[in-house]
């Protein structure tokens, strides 16, 4: 992308993006199945970020509350009820995911 251009994302309102950005959370409250650890390996960012995104933008909650309004749940119930294990093959595409990030999730 030209980096003298405008970000089009920064032309949408405010309240399309928050839509879609509510979508997308709500998406992944449906999608248990979507570990945090394979959304990490593919794509470098998981629900957890996500809750920490909302706070970098000025939310205001603490982890605790950033991540229930994100998992729709406490984090230990949501742990308890769809966590599984995470492989060594799982943590080891993580690592390499991260790297890609450039040092930022």
């Amino acid at each position: 992308m030209d980096t003298n251009s405008a970000d089009p994302l920064d032309t949408l309102p405010d309240d399309v993006a928050a839509a879609a950005f509510r979508r997308l959370v709500r998406h992944l409250r449906h999608r248990h199945d979507a570990q945090n650890i394979d959304l990490m390996g593919l794509a470098g960012f998981c629900r957890n970020c996500l809750a920490d995104w909302i706070n970098d933008a000025g939310a205001g909650l603490d982890k605790a509350a950033a991540r229930e309004a994100i998992h729709g749940m406490p984090m230990a119930e949501w742990k308890a009820k769809f966590q599984t294990e995470a492989t060594p093959e799982q943590l080891a595409r993580m690592e390499e995911s991260l790297k890609k990030n450039g040092g930022t999730h």
